[in-house]
């Protein structure tokens, strides 16, 4: 399973990347696959597995906010594997043989 997620502070004003750094700190300690991108964050494993990392996560916010914003985009494909690399490596496959 491939998950995108973003976690926003509701009540800290425009500047927050010190409070989402404390995620992403909970997301490496979980060992799972993940990519830190401008807008959201992306997480491969099973159902249990992200959904913990992403509750932690939140539950570490919500230290620091009385309001969380979460959104969370979910691609849960049988048996798929190494989806984080995997869907990027076919479209560049693609592109070079174009």
């Amino acid at each position: 399973m491939l998950v995108s997620f973003a976690m926003i502070p509701l009540d800290k004003g425009p500047h927050f990347s010190h409070i989402v750094a404390k995620s992403l700190k909970i997301i490496k300690k979980s060992g799972l696959p993940h990519e830190l991108t401008a807008m959201s964050t992306l997480i491969e494993g099973d159902w249990d597995e992200v959904m913990d990392v992403i509750n932690r996560c939140r539950l570490e916010m919500r230290k620091d906010s009385g309001r969380v914003s979460i959104k969370i985009w979910i691609d849960d494909k049988a048996g798929a594997e190494g989806m984080l690399k995997g869907k990027v490596k076919s479209v560049a496959e693609i592109l070079n043989d174009a």
